[in-house]
This record gives C-alpha cells, sequence and structure tokens, in this order.
C-alpha cells in the first residue's frame, strides 16, 4: 500500500501542531505515514516526531502514489514570511528581521532558503509539490483571516484548493469564506477534539508523575491552567490580567499553574509568565516548566478550568471535560479570532470567549459552575464526530 505524507506545522513547537500529528496515526494504524513539514526537524524531544522537509521528498521513490494529507492547523493563512519566522530559533529572530528591514529585497530569497519553496502560502501544497501522489486532502484545517490576505495569496490559495481531492476545514467562518471564493468545503471538528479518545489513558498514567505530580501536591485543592501569547506581555495587560487571576485564586483555593503551550517564535514567552508570576499572590502560583506535549496535557486534563489564548488549550481541557475561557481581548490582533471561530461553531455551551479582561473572573467563575456530565457528554460527541469524518479522509475510503 502507498504511503501517505502527512503535512503540516510539525516542524515546531505548538501543542496544537505536535498533537495533530499524533491523531493523524493513532487514525492510521498499519499504514506507512511520512510526517513533513517545511524543515526538516526533529522535535521527539518534547512529545512531537521526526519531521522530513516536504520539498526535500518530490523524487522520494518510496513516495510514488502517495496520499498528502494536510493534518489540520491555521495554514490557509500561514504566509512565507509567518512560516519562515517561526522556523528560527527565537534568539534569532530579531536580528534576521532587522535584515530584511535594511534589505528588503532579499526577502523572497531568504523564505525560499528556510522553506524550500517560494510558494506565497507554503504549508497549502498541491500536486505539482510532489508529482506522483494519487491524492491531495485537507483535513480539518482553518483560515479564519482569509479575506485578510492579500489577493495574491489568496488566488494561490483559491488555485491549490481547487486541486485537492477533498477540503475540509474545522469553522464555519473559514467555510464561509471559501464558499464566497468558489471553494466547497465540509466541516470538521478540529482534530485535537479526539486527545481523550485516543490517548487519554497514557495521558492520565502522565499525569500522576513528575512534573505533574509535583502540581497537584503543591495546589492540593486544585489549580487552574493558564497560558498567554506573548504579545500581552505589555506592563498594563500583566497588571490587569494579574488582578482577575489572583481573584480567582481568591474565590476558589485555585492555585494558578502559567504554562506555554507554543515555544516557537510570535507563540509564548517564558519571561512573559515570569513577570506575571510575579505580580500574583506568594504562594499561589506556580510556572511550569515543561513543554513537552504530553505534559501539557496532563496538566491540563487535570486542571479544574483553563484560561488562555491558545485554542488547543481550550480543546485538550475541553476533550477532558474541563471547562475553558479563551481570551481574545479587544484591539490585539493575536490568535483570539481562531478561539472565537471554533467556539461559534462546535463549543457554545464549553468555550467562552473573553475580550475585556474585567470580565474574566466571573468567566472563570461560570464556567466552573458548569454541568461536568454534560460537558463530558458534549465531548465525546465531538470526537465521534471527528472520528466519523477524519478516518476515511486519512485512509483514502
Amino acid at each position: 500500500m502507498p504511503a501517505t505524507v502527512v503535512f503540516g506545522a510539525f516542524d515546531r513547537h505548538n501543542l496544537g501542531d505536535l498533537l495533530f500529528a499524533h491523531v493523524a496515526a493513532a487514525l492510521s494504524p498499519g499504514a506507512e505515514l511520512v510526517f513533513a513539514g517545511l524543515a526538516a526537524r526533529d522535535l521527539r524531544d518534547v512529545g512531537g516526531h521526526r519531521v522530513e522537509a516536504l520539498h526535500a521528498l518530490v523524487r522520494d521513490p518510496r513516495l510514488a502514489g502517495a496520499r498528502l494529507v494536510h493534518g489540520g492547523g491555521e495554514i490557509l493563512t500561514c504566509t512565507a514570511r509567518q512560516a519562515a519566522v517561526m522556523l528560527q530559533a527565537p534568539e534569532h529572530v530579531d536580528a534576521a528581521l532587522a535584515v530584511l528591514e535594511r534589505h528588503p529585497g532579499a526577502e523572497a530569497g531568504w523564505h525560499a532558503a528556510v522553506l524550500g519553496t517560494d510558494a506565497d502560502m507554503p504549508y497549502v501544497a498541491s500536486p505539482d509539490d510532489m508529482p506522483g501522489c494519487s491524492a491531495v486532502v485537507f483535513a480539518g484545517v482553518g483560515g479564519v483571516a482569509f479575506d485578510d490576505l492579500p489577493a495574491a495569496a489568496r488566488a494561490q490559495v483559491v488555485a491549490r484548493l481547487r486541486m485537492a481531492d477533498a477540503v475540509t476545514v474545522r469553522d464555519a467562518q473559514t467555510q464561509a469564506r471559501l464558499r464566497v471564493a468558489g471553494i466547497a468545503a465540509a466541516l470538521v471538528p478540529d482534530p485535537v477534539v479526539l486527545v481523550e479518545e485516543l490517548f487519554g489513558t497514557a495521558i492520565r498514567a502522565r499525569a500522576a508523575s513528575a512534573p505533574v505530580a509535583r502540581v497537584r501536591e503543591r495546589f492540593i485543592g486544585g489549580h487552574v491552567a493558564v497560558q498567554l501569547s506573548a504579545d500581552l506581555g505589555d506592563d498594563a495587560t500583566l497588571a490587569a490580567l494579574a488582578a482577575q487571576l489572583a481573584a480567582v485564586a481568591a474565590d476558589t483555593g485555585l492555585g494558578v499553574l502559567l504554562l506555554r503551550a507554543g515555544t516557537a517564535p510570535w507563540h509564548d514567552d517564558a519571561g512573559v509568565l515570569a513577570r506575571l508570576a510575579g505580580r500574583l499572590p506568594v504562594g499561589r502560583s506556580q510556572v511550569f516548566e515543561s513543554v513537552h506535549a504530553w505534559d501539557l496535557c496532563a496538566v491540563l486534563s487535570s486542571a479544574r478550568a483553563f484560561v488562555g489564548t491558545s485554542l488547543h488549550g481550550c480543546i485538550v481541557a475541553n476533550a477532558f471535560g474541563r471547562p475553558a475561557v479563551g481570551l481574545e481581548l479587544t484591539g490585539r490582533s493575536g490568535q483570539g479570532a481562531k478561539l472565537s471561530a471554533n467556539a461559534a461553531t462546535w463549543f457554545v455551551e464549553d468555550l467562552a470567549v473573553v475580550r475585556e479582561l474585567d470580565d474574566l473572573a466571573a468567566a472563570v467563575s461560570a464556567a466552573l459552575a458548569g454541568d461536568p456530565v454534560a460537558r463530558v457528554t458534549r465531548a465525546t460527541q465531538r470526537a465521534a464526530a471527528a472520528r466519523d469524518l477524519l478516518v476515511p479522509l486519512m485512509r483514502g475510503h
């Protein structure tokens, strides 16, 4: 049987991207899978996969007749610049951007050198990127900001989607925007809704050992897991957030566990978390140092609630029946739009989205007061819907 190339942003550290690859593998038992990104990376030490560079596989004889499956993520709006920057070591980003500022004519060449392609939208592949492939599939991808792309970039995405054998998207907003562009895409829940069904036993076992067990020992009454993107690191935002989290801790007796869901550039920042921890009451917070995907899942599965900008932090928490409060702060770009789009499509009852920080403590209290049995039931239903739709896409039947 020909191999399946699973293509996505598995080449950088971000919780959702790392989990997409695991979900794809679990839904394809016995299949020969090759995980591909834009760069060759080995992320096994943080719970990811060994990833090949897609454009280095073009003439690989093993892949004659292979299927090319885009394995989730907000890939329909990820530009070449964004992709290239997010593949840099964080300490090199400022220098790289400074060089491009001084030499704008060199940017296209730099993109191509980093990504192995001169495509404007490099995570949207077509049969031309893997000649001889038997099918091209998009499995639960996103593109909430599609209308904000330059016209040429939108045209490139549409042209490539028209060549695909199947296109499924993870939110109704992306679906509607593609429909206007002439692309009929089916809806499927984000693949990560399957994390509890596929990996729940292993994740619960991991929660019983270090480092997650130490969190549970420190916060005997339970913890709220909190994550925030690096763009929320200004002093005013951190002060307001700390005040709200201190109120949550005082009202509930819960500890505040600060974590990073992504270490790639433009994701989360350890320094921001340290500054936030310094503003919280002594003894009521802790920075969770591990960024291993399964440790993150374990600490989310054992949290009393999740608060953050990470869509997949919300989704993992919900998959284990935990309430989630997403942050999409007014006037901030960030990643909040993905939260709102997914909440409106699949999580109306289970994912509150806060736009003003003054509303955060009340939103967490309301989330904690929800019906846990009903949350688990809805999570199980989402997982079943995702499995029924994704299995045929992964297996080609």
